[in-house]
């Protein structure tokens, strides 16, 4: 099927009519009632600095179930040293530009681009977007951000200036996540990376399914912070060796 322009009205082709490569539709903004509506319905933005917005449905889908989170002996390790004191929602909008300016292996520039921080920055303020972060002393070196909504949680991206830095944030709030009775954490596209944490890649129709399902629940809204304990991430080792 032909890809689809936005126009001004707030509404998306099926997702299933994305193309074979994930793209569906082309254009329109990053107003918060569009990317509400975008996320509720298993879309979301990813382009570069230059191009119009592009909006992706892929299939399969990059899926982590909160309770199956699979932590390697050493990450357990460092999670018991605890060498980093972890906050939620403390500084978002550091975060995301952290993750804007991370070196990827392969590419050149990041689709975070000043847009899409404004959009994001926007959704923190409503509450709905989230970010948890690695402190050493004062210094931010490592986080993760992304958008909840009934029980699932949108992972967008993550950095790392400290060796295993994002991966204790990110191991971290996928434990709080659980607790708090989430049932899907969307990691949209396969990394090596989320894949040793237990993601897997499911067709998109069983994803587009789960998330309807995620989205009866109530929204968890408004600026986060851990349970008074943190919760510790479930004892088994991630498949494929210590990550």
């Amino acid at each position: 099927m032909p890809v689809t322009y936005l126009g001004a009205r707030i509404a998306f082709p099926p997702p299933d009519s994305a193309e074979p490569d994930g793209l569906l539709a082309i254009g329109g903004d990053l107003e918060p009632r569009r990317l509400l509506r975008a996320y509720a319905q298993g879309i979301f933005p990813w382009y570069e600095e230059g191009l119009p917005i592009l909006w992706h449905c892929p299939d399969p889908r990059v899926v982590l179930l909160p309770a199956a989170l699979h932590v390697s002996r050493s990450l357990r390790k460092t999670l018991r040293r605890a060498p980093f004191s972890l906050t939620l929602d403390t500084n978002f909008e550091a975060v995301i530009r952290a993750c804007a300016h991370a070196p990827r292996p392969g590419q050149d520039g990041t689709w975070i681009t000043e847009d899409m921080v404004d959009a994001y920055l926007r959704l923190h303020e409503l509450g709905l977007a989230h970010s948890a972060e690695a402190w050493l002393e004062s210094e931010l070196v490592g986080g993760v951000y992304g958008v909840a909504l009934g029980s699932c949680f949108f992972g967008e991206s993550m950095f790392s200036a400290r060796p295993n830095a994002s991966k204790v944030a990110f191991a971290t709030l996928v434990a709080q996540l659980e607790s708090w009775g989430f049932e899907l954490l969307d990691c949209q596209v396969h990394t090596e990376h989320l894949e040793r944490f237990g993601a897997e890649a499911w067709p998109r129709p069983r994803f587009l399914e789960a998330l309807a399902h995620a989205l009866e629940q109530p929204t968890r809204r408004g600026r986060w912070s851990f349970d008074s304990r943190q919760p510790a991430p479930p004892h088994t080792s991630c498949r494929g060796g210590d990550a």
